[in-house]
């Protein structure tokens, strides 16, 4: 019976399994007495911080808007009878743009000018009346109320006269407005009125004709945040930067199109407080434009003078590691060891980070092999330099 019971296929694979699974636990319990191979300290990069001197540029985004912007209405109602610009072109002050119907107004001109010549004559008639009147009174052949009488006409003949000069005047007005010019230089737009069509004049609801822009020089707008606005008066105040309400403080801007901030202009104008809705104060910029490159209404990234120059430390932006919000490096103590150093960083500068503090001119610093070092682990460090590279100079 029990000889049957251990030649069956069932009890022979279990004795089986627990003989492999003892041999299996032996081998752990072998194998965790044997202690691990060390692992071979890594070998890194490590370099000084490079000092230079520098001078920051605090970037924004803005857009461009003409110095001179002029919608182009009629002072004059009337009919549209000529245009004489080609839409889209330069035009200088004084260019004649466009022709109301002129008739109406001349005679009214007309009709005011004869009005002149017959208040001249009463006028005329008037002073010889009151010259006589007192020759006669003289010699007491008018009484005073008649000399009065000729006085009086004579002073109403002369109020006719200038009462119909300021109608001349008025008249010259409206013809001369008919011909509407160019208050300013700039690229006028395309028209609003074609030929032929009814333009109503006056100082309300008038008729919008066209508009012109001026390009040479053009402003540039932007908006700095409360934060920048409180760095740049305590600066002001310390007397390491001039505010850019009193100083024409330099300004780089770059189109869409370019990498590098080739054009050049200066502050004109700072805002008289911050915007509620937005937590900003508008700064102002101009830039001659010589070659209207510049265009009312593009974005563009302005750079404006922040600090310096100063003496600042510099490393490669590669060699920052960021946990959460907080920036830190890589260093060396004098064994080798690594330890993790919290920086608070500046600007780019010709390719390199600025360090504004948390590390000294002698500090090594891991430049390459970062993901391989952590806190408190030896490393083979291979020294190396921090340079700035032609292409980031230039």
């Amino acid at each position: 019976m029990n000889k049957l019971f251990i030649s069956h296929p069932i009890y022979q694979a279990r004795i089986l399994f627990t003989f492999i699974l003892m041999m299996l636990v032996a081998c752990e319990k072998d194998s965790s007495q044997v202690p691990p191979p060390e692992q071979p300290a890594p070998q890194v990069t490590v370099a000084t911080p490079l000092i230079n001197d520098v001078t920051d540029w605090d970037e924004f985004t803005g857009r461009l808007y003409a110095v001179e912007s002029v919608e182009i209405r009629p002072r004059v109602s009337g009919y549209l009878q000529s245009i004489y610009f080609e839409e889209g072109s330069l035009v200088k002050a004084g260019d004649l743009l466009y022709v109301i119907d002129p008739r109406p107004y001349q005679a009214i001109l007309d009709q005011a000018k004869s009005e002149l010549t017959r208040a001249k004559a009463a006028l005329e008639l008037a002073e010889n009346d009151l010259t006589r009147a007192e020759k006669l009174y003289k010699s007491r052949a008018i009484s005073e109320e008649e000399l009065d009488s000729r006085g009086s006409q004579k002073r109403a003949a002369i109020a006719a006269v200038e009462s119909t000069m300021a109608t001349i005047t008025a008249a010259e007005l409206n013809v001369e407005f008919t011909h509407i010019k160019a208050p300013v230089s700039g690229r006028i737009s395309r028209t609003r009125v074609t030929k032929g069509n009814l333009v109503t004049g006056g100082d309300f609801d008038s008729s919008l004709l066209t508009t012109i822009v001026s390009l040479d020089p053009i402003y540039v707008y932007f908006t700095a945040d409360e934060h920048s606005v409180l760095h740049y008066t305590r600066m002001d105040m310390a007397g390491t930067r001039k505010s850019s309400r009193m100083t024409p403080n330099p300004v780089l801007l770059r189109l869409a199109d370019e990498d590098e901030y080739t054009h050049k202009g200066q502050m004109d104008f700072v805002d008289n407080q911050i915007d509620l809705a937005t937590g900003t104060m508008r700064c102002r910029a101009i830039l001659e434009n010589p070659g209207f490159l510049l265009v009312p209404g593009m974005f563009v990234d302005v750079k404006l003078l922040g600090e310096g120059p100063y003496e600042a430390l510099l490393i490669p932006d590669s060699a920052i590691s960021v946990d959460q919000t907080i920036r830190f490096v890589y260093v060396l103590d004098e064994n080798d060891t690594v330890e993790r150093r919290q920086i608070k960083t500046g600007n780019m500068q010709d390719g390199l980070r600025v360090i504004r503090s948390g590390l000294k001119k002698e500090d090594r610093i891991v430049i390459n092999g970062i993901q391989r070092v952590r806190a408190g682990m030896k490393v083979l460090p291979e020294t190396s330099t921090i340079e700035i590279s032609v292409n980031e100079q230039g």
